[in-house]
């Protein structure tokens, strides 16, 4: 057997945390490995002054664990901004398991995933994801109570995707009376680029207001799926960023407007509720400002979810969570608004206001 020795030096160069350009002064960086169950998964935490840091966990497919990294670091920064912008009282933290949800997830993966959730003492509080499911998040409560999304039989709130696309459906609105004039979405042609348990709700609700909607994603299945039950188009175009509609709302994964897309988008309103739309925030932040393009900020307009699952820690109903949601269309004209009036982005007057807020704070923590 041989085995390749790092150098030093080499180490150094490779910087594999601190060094990450998603590194973001995360507070905590966690990596989970069990052998018997397979389990490898990574916790980020990246901002505790608001309160404990709580997002979901997905499961992913990932090419490497360099992937796996950037996107649990760059995950759990977004969530840092969620909480504050939304005013809730909670900090930034997110986890990813490596592993095929279909395929690797077991409940013995599950439960060790729980365990060690639990040995951080409610520094970082769960909840469901791409790949995971309300009723792992059930499981996972069997052995830690720093769990929220667990099922309406056992006391929780339930699957948060609704309230989520309801969230998007909200900023959506809000990004069309600004862009429009109007946030009736009747007539308007809106591209659904992902068609799973947010899209399909938002669908939904865009259909039900007479919007022509255009639905996109890597299951046929999915799409047919919408077509049968709200009368959606399945976009057949050859460019899905050149698409010639009002709206692009990305509802998949990650990093869709980039630098090879940016220039493409005709929609002049992108909202969707993807997390970390923008691959580099202040370049094409920047972009689409220039091109006339109202971008809502994806992790303002997709707080439906943690809104949602917040109610099961400071025990409030199911409407006052519904009404949270609603202004998130308030926010969302604010943030237009600040922005215009400062010459900046939506993304980077989003983050200077919940930014603000942490700095209140972390000044008041301080004083106390």
């Amino acid at each position: 057997m041989t085995s390749e020795i790092t150098t030093p030096a080499e180490l150094k160069k490779m910087d594999p945390v601190f060094g990450q350009l998603s590194f973001d002064n995360h507070e905590q960086i966690v990596f989970c490995n069990d052998k018997d169950t397979g389990l490898k998964a990574i916790i980020g935490i990246h901002n505790t002054v608001m309160g404990p840091a709580l997002g979901g966990t997905r499961m992913w497919n990932y090419a490497n664990e360099w992937e796996a990294l950037n996107d649990v670091l760059r995950l759990s920064r977004g969530m840092t901004y969620k909480s504050a912008i939304t005013g809730l009282n909670l900090g930034g933290g997110k986890a990813v398991i490596i592993g095929d949800a279909k395929a690797d997830k077991t409940p013995e993966l599950i439960t060790r995933f729980g365990q060690f959730v639990n040995s951080l003492s409610g520094k970082y509080i769960t909840a469901e994801d791409v790949g995971t499911t309300t009723e792992d998040m059930d499981r996972i409560h069997e052995v830690t109570q720093h769990v929220t999304g667990i099922s309406v039989e056992k006391g929780g709130s339930g699957n948060p995707s609704p309230v989520t696309a309801y969230g998007v459906y909200m900023g959506m609105k809000a990004a069309a009376k600004y862009q429009f004039g109007s946030d009736n979405l009747a007539g308007k042609k809106v591209l659904v680029q992902g068609n799973g348990h947010v899209g399909e709700t938002l669908i939904s609700h865009l259909t039900k207001e007479g919007a022509i909607v255009f639905v996109s994603d890597i299951h046929q299945d999915k799409m047919e799926n919408m077509v049968a039950k709200y009368g959606a188009q399945i976009f057949t175009g050859a460019d899905l960023y050149a698409a010639d509609v009002d709206i692009y709302s990305p509802c998949a994964l990650g990093a869709t407007i980039n630098d090879e897309t940016v220039n493409k988008i005709k929609a002049k309103v992108i909202a969707g509720a993807a997390n970390n739309q923008l691959a580099v925030e202040a370049v094409h932040g920047q972009i689409l400002r220039e091109r006339g393009i109202a971008y809502a900020p994806d992790f303002l307009i997709n707080a439906g979810g943690i809104i949602n699952v917040y109610g099961e820690l400071v025990k409030y109903n199911d409407g006052e969570a519904i009404r949270r949601t609603e202004n998130i269309y308030n926010t969302t004209l604010e943030i237009f608004n600040f922005a215009d009036e400062n010459n900046m982005t939506t993304q980077k007057a989003a983050m200077q206001i919940a930014e603000n807020r942490i700095a209140q704070r972390k000044k008041e923590n301080a004083n106390k």
